[in-house]
């Protein structure tokens, strides 16, 4: 029997995807549906999508299923059929990538998970069945150029920062726990209003327009499909884009360019560039951005103290006192609006 897991290192891993005689295609979908058993469920589906050299990360809760997948394309049909068996999946609605190079991810990850989408609340808190109104991407268009809506993004502020809709509110978050508090905060007063909500793929918009509603909101929409299917629809209709910037993605790319336009700076150098690393120290390994030219300089590092650590010994590192640590964290280099100090793991599925 097939191991459940990856075996593979991640060297062994680039050279099979390199080798591989075929494209892969970049997919990412999601359902609210009740999963009796998880753990059963998870196992079924790595079987089925090892089988079939399907790549990804996907998260399984009673709640429903998460996914981001890399599929082989002579095998997207039959990818498409498995999930139309399994009870509560048919007519998934699957969002394709825009920039795809094959090598958005190395392996295939099947997690279980208290919930698919972590909002910091109890199940009983307010009801998630009662969501907004799905907007087209015509309709969000239109309606997101208006002055009388208000234009949310429920994403976290590094995504943010890179891309988004124009004119539209940004909740300073760093994660969906804290989107969720900052959404009341920042519309208290405005239960009236029409308000418009949108992220990467619409599975956080559901949980937040139902959060809404459940404090008197009274008119709450949302992005059907999200950014990745408003691109595309910018894309097939040639409309000017009313996203400007780059598209954050949970996944090795770590962004989609959607209209072209650079928005962000170096937070090293000030440059433009809107390109997110991990820095190199693996002490640190935070998100931030970083320039071609910073990234060669600093040799991947975000700060002196990181590029330092990085060239001492396996014993030195070790041995770093928790003070060493700590100046890591409170670097002069950044200020704290610069760099926010979050581990970026590829773990962070999240459409």
């Amino acid at each position: 029997m097939e191991p459940l897991h990856n075996i593979y290192s991640k060297t062994e891993l680039l050279k099979i995807i390199e080798n591989e005689p075929f494209n892969r295609r970049t997919l990412s979908f999601y359902r609210y549906t009740h999963i009796h058993d998880p753990a059963t469920f998870r196992d079924e589906l790595y079987g089925h999508w090892s089988a079939l050299k399907c790549l990804g990360r996907i998260y399984i809760a009673h709640e429903g299923i998460n996914a981001q997948m890399s599929v082989p394309e002579p095998n997207i049909g039959k990818v498409l059929h498995q999930l139309e068996q399994f009870p509560g999946m048919n007519n998934m609605p699957v969002k394709w990538a825009i920039e795809d190079d094959s090598r958005s991810f190395l392996k295939l990850i099947v997690r279980v998970r208290a919930k698919i989408v972590a909002d910091g609340l109890q199940d009983d808190a307010y009801d998630v069945t009662d969501v907004g109104k799905h907007l087209t991407p015509g309709e969000f268009h239109e309606l997101s150029a208006s002055k009388d809506t208000l234009v949310v993004d429920m994403r976290n502020s590094y995504e943010y920062e890179i891309g988004h809709f124009k004119g539209a509110i940004n909740l300073e978050s760093d994660t969906f726990r804290e989107a969720m508090q900052h959404a009341l905060a920042k519309l208290e007063g405005q239960q009236d209003k029409k308000i418009l909500l949108y992220c990467t793929g619409g599975i956080r918009c559901e949980k937040a327009s139902s959060w809404l509603r459940h404090h008197g909101y009274n008119d709450v929409n949302q992005l059907h499909g999200g950014i990745i299917e408003y691109a595309r629809y910018a894309r097939e209709t040639r409309i000017p884009s009313n996203f400007t910037g780059k598209n954050f993605v949970f996944d090795n790319r770590l962004g989609e360019s959607i209209d072209g336009l650079v928005i962000s700076s170096c937070h090293q150098c000030g440059k433009p560039c809107d390109s997110f690393t991990n820095c190199a120290n693996d002490h640190c390994h935070v998100l931030f951005l970083q320039c071609d030219e910073c990234a060669a300089a600093h040799e991947g590092c975000c700060s002196p103290h990181c590029q330092n650590i990085l060239h001492m010994d396996k014993e030195e590192k070790a041995n770093l006192s928790q003070d060493v640590l700590s100046n890591i964290m409170r670097d002069g280099t950044f200020n704290n609006s610069a760099i926010r100090r979050r581990k970026f793991e590829t773990n962070s599925c999240t459409i």
